[in-house]
């Protein structure tokens, strides 16, 4: 097999039936990723493949390029900082050249041919001829932010959007005539982290959005439903939240209270006050998650900002953050006792950064499903998990203890117009794995079975996530 041929990853006749008939050309739904709404709309020309792939020199890019550059002593110059845009693509080029096994090497190839036409190999010897051509093609109107998407069959892009956000861009891309669909999630984070600074300015900005003054945890909870129907009248059907570890501690009215004042005022508060306030407005949003018919996304076990020097000097998202590992069963069973018995548990995806999490969360959900198909399930591979392994082993854990079938697929979680070959990697990956267990006997070796399976998992499951299913 040559590399990235036809039918890599396609190791037996049935996957790459499953594959090239069925999982190859479906559209694709991109329910979670950090695209700006703003250049989606504007729909501009990137300057060169740098801008486009590395960064656009405001620490604004691919940290998983960064990370291995770094790791290959490339100079922070030609990472996130002001070098020439040829030096930093040669300093990637050099580093591709030791990235073998890894997924990034995998992408990186992947993007060059399906949205470049480009089939040789990143290396110090390709670089310049490689850098030349993908330049003079992104300037080409077809070549756009827009016709990016359109080229790997986007149906439908979900942007992560703060609740104060006015949505303008999503309203002013709903008029057009375009052939996918734009839509904003909802993600409370800064409400959920009253230790930041900067918690009480945000507030301020949620009295604004909302119209509703916030003098306690229920006024709070108010301005929170405000924006969450302002999104919804938005197409939202989506909320998003970086938990981090997870923590369950319950509190009283005035006790919360209490926190939001002390939070509001920049003074700190405990370890246990932040649990406590957290738990408790999780609780809320999901209760009304559930009155909307929305799904919940939740992500755990991100060790962020852990490299303090790196922080300072690059900020957030810039390849300083790593997988936790502390104790998740018995919060994550307390808050969904506390919801179901408050609000309801809406629909949820559950994701952990952390694969030893997934029979964990998996059979913890497995507790509260009920009322509706898969209303809660074990997220995709997220992060350092979209490896070939990290995919495969997501998915395993999901056949296993719940039904693999109902699984809604692929993200991106990506802030690269670049990054939808990766939909490609996860089919592929999804193809070779049910042709393997075909092959051993373990399904049936079917493809007018199995492919109505692929279908739904590579793209109907996702597709459904927007369908207003408003609980009654």
């Amino acid at each position: 097999m040559e590399f990235l041929d036809d039918d890599y990853l396609l190791t037996t006749d049935l996957s790459q039936e499953l594959f090239h008939s069925c999982a190859q050309n479906l559209p694709v739904v991109d329910y979670h990723c950090h695209l700006h709404p703003k250049e989606i709309f504007e729909d501009t020309n990137f300057s060169n493949i740098v801008e486009a792939w590395l960064t656009d020199g405001k620490n604004y890019g691919d940290h998983y390029k960064w990370r291995l550059m770094r790791a290959n002593g490339v100079p922070e110059e030609l990472i996130t900082g002001s070098a020439d845009p040829w030096e930093k693509f040669q300093a990637f080029a050099s580093t591709m050249e030791k990235a073998v096994g890894s997924p990034v090497f995998l992408w990186t190839h992947m993007e060059l041919r399906r949205y470049f036409g480009i089939s040789s190999v990143l290396s110090t010897r390709t670089a310049r001829d490689i850098f030349d051509q993908t330049n003079e093609m992104l300037k080409k109107p077809d070549f756009s932010r827009r016709s990016l998407l359109r080229r790997m069959g986007v149906d439908t892009v979900c942007t992560t959007d703060d609740p104060v956000e006015d949505l303008q861009y999503h309203e002013l891309f709903a008029k057009q005539d375009e052939t996918f669909s734009m839509i904003p999630a909802f993600r409370p984070d800064p409400a959920l982290k009253p230790e930041q600074p900067g918690f009480g300015a945000w507030i301020e900005q949620l009295e604004q959005a909302s119209g509703i003054e916030v003098h306690s945890f229920d006024d709070l909870v108010s301005a929170l439903s405000n924006r969450i129907d302002y999104f919804h009248a938005h197409g939202c059907r989506l909320s998003d939240h970086a938990a981090g570890i997870m923590t369950y501690d319950v509190a009283t009215g005035p006790q919360l209270n209490a926190i939001l004042d002390k939070a509001r005022a920049g003074k700190p508060i405990t370890a246990l006050e932040y649990s406590q306030y957290r738990t408790a407005l999780l609780i809320a949003l999901m209760g009304m998650y559930n009155a909307k018919g929305w799904t919940m996304q939740l992500h755990l076990h991100s060790f962020l900002n852990l490299n303090k020097r790196g922080f300072a000097d690059h900020g957030p998202d810039t390849g300083f953050d790593a997988m936790n590992d502390r104790s998740i069963a018995e919060p994550l069973a307390a808050l969904l006792n506390a919801a179901s018995e408050q609000g309801g548990i809406p629909k949820l995806l559950i994701y952990s950064l952390n694969p030893n999490d997934y029979m964990v969360i998996s059979t913890v959900a497995g507790c509260f499903q009920g009322g509706m198909k898969q209303r809660l399930a074990l997220g995709n591979a997220w992060w350092f998990n979209d490896t070939h392994n990290g995919i495969r082993r997501q998915l395993e854990v999901m056949a296993e203890t719940s039904l693999l079938g109902n699984f809604v697929g692929m993200t991106t979680d990506s802030r690269s117009f670049l990054s939808f070959p990766r939909h490609e990697f996860f089919r592929r990956i999804l193809c070779e794995m049910l042709g393997e267990w075909a092959s051993n006997g373990q399904i049936p070796a079917d493809p007018e079975f199995l492919e109505p399976i692929v279908r739904d998992i590579s793209f109907n499951n996702a597709k459904e996530l927007f369908i207003d299913n408003k609980n009654d």
